[in-house]
């Protein structure tokens, strides 16, 4: 299991994939960034990436 901070503010998800992750994130980033969620210019498969490596370079959660 990994716990990452949201890439915009400080609240946290985890997940033991990055899909769950993301899948954990999205309630969050519907309700505190919705402008992010509804941007027709955003791009989706940066944000991926990104955060995709991001979740992969954090470390496991000590039990």
């Amino acid at each position: 299991m990994k716990t990452l901070k949201c890439d915009l503010c400080e609240t946290t998800a985890k997940g033991e994939t990055f899909e769950e992750w993301m899948e954990a994130l999205q309630p969050h980033y519907m309700q505190a960034h919705p402008e992010v969620m509804n941007d027709p210019n955003g791009d989706m498969n940066k944000w991926m990436a990104e955060n995709r490596a991001r979740f992969d370079a954090a470390p496991v959660d000590q039990a």
